[in-house]
């Protein structure tokens, strides 16, 4: 089976017209590969347009502040990929004088690039015959080839990465490595694929054995500990009072409301009681609940939320703490916050 020619062939004919595949420059290749981690690529091409217009070059993202770059990214959610990028930015500056490097063996030694990104920059960019494996790829060498490995295993990645490096060639690299992601992305999809009409039909595996449903085999299922957080949203008539979360948990770094975590979702008393030890509201303050709560589900967690609204005319607020902040619409749109954070003051129309 001609493998790289098919797939080459039938990418260049059915490939999707993304703004990253017009160009070789590998920051922008960069930038484009963190952002659709986790992130499909329908969400992700606004950010993509952001993130450029924002930091066209290496050097304007690492002039920029942590909070400036959380706020271009704020609702992708994975901060982390933004903190790595920004860190990533700065090497690049002070190591490589503001040339971000292309070949894999420099690459891979910069924060947040894994071997995955690594493989696809320097393919796409300096012409490397170094095979992507990645979650598409994975699915479509499980079922044509019927590796059997679970997903996330060192086997399966073993497996999948030595049968594409027989494909791959010298010529051409980054067309293959795209041509597969692109493949599993529109085609060989993990519901659904398009098996009646695909290219590989006559030699898939899976197809011809009736698999498709059970490979690639599913790796066992993390058990996500369940989190209540009872949010306290404080409305000064200057706009919202805010704390940024400390390091050594989820969303570091990231804005919120004033937090109170417990074993359950609180009632309006038992808020009121906590606001009030920890001196934000007096007693008598006039709490409502929000409408509805929310269930936020993460890799290894799944936070439970309830919002508490209270509006403050006068000095209800009986101290200032330094950890908290007042945001103004406008400084809360250079802020980043989390997608539960941004989902929940979009719903209650705060600003």
């Amino acid at each position: 089976m001609k493998f790289n020619q098919k797939i080459t062939d039938w990418y260049q004919v059915s490939k999707r017209d993304l703004p990253w595949r017009n160009t070789r420059n590998p920051y922008y290749i960069w930038i484009s590969e963190i952002i659709l981690q986790q992130t499909r690529v329908s969400q992700g091409l606004d950010y993509y347009y952001r993130f450029t217009e924002t930091f066209p070059e290496v050097e304007t993202l690492a002039k920029a502040t942590e909070n400036q770059v959380l706020a271009v990214w704020k609702g992708l959610g994975y901060y982390s990929r933004a903190r790595n990028m920004h860190h990533t930015a700065r090497m690049v500056v002070e190591k490589y004088n503001g040339i971000f490097p292309s070949s894999y063996n420099e690459l891979i030694k910069l924060k947040g690039i894994g071997e995955y990104t690594a493989a696809a920059i320097s393919s796409i960019c300096a012409g490397e015959p170094i095979p992507v494996v990645d979650g598409n790829v994975v699915r479509i060498f499980s079922r044509i080839f019927g590796f059997n490995a679970p997903v996330g295993s060192t086997r399966i990645f073993k497996d999948v990465k030595q049968k594409s490096t027989e494909f791959i060639s010298d010529q051409d690299p980054g067309t293959y490595n795209q041509a597969v992601m692109e493949f599993g992305a529109l085609f060989c999809k993990p519901q659904t694929p398009e098996c009646s009409i695909c290219i590989f039909k006559k030699d898939c595996f899976a197809f011809n054995h009736n698999k498709v449903d059970s490979l690639p085999v599913s790796k066992p299922e993390i058990k996500k500990r369940s989190r209540w957080f009872n949010y306290l949203v404080i409305q000064t008539p200057d706009g919202l009072l805010m704390k940024k979360r400390d390091a050594g948990d989820i969303w570091t770094g990231l804005w919120e409301f004033p937090l109170f975590e417990a074993g359950k979702l609180m009632d309006d008393k038992e808020i009121i009681r906590m606001a009030s030890n920890e001196k934000l509201l007096t007693p008598d303050a006039n709490i409502t609940i929000f409408k509805k709560d929310y269930r936020h589900i993460l890799t290894h967690q799944i936070i439970h939320a309830r919002f508490f609204i209270v509006d403050v005319e006068t000095r209800t607020i009986k101290t200032a703490s330094p950890e908290l902040k007042i945001f103004s619409r406008e400084q809360y749109q250079k802020t980043g916050v989390s997608r539960l954070m941004e989902k929940f003051i979009t719903d209650a129309d705060l600003f």
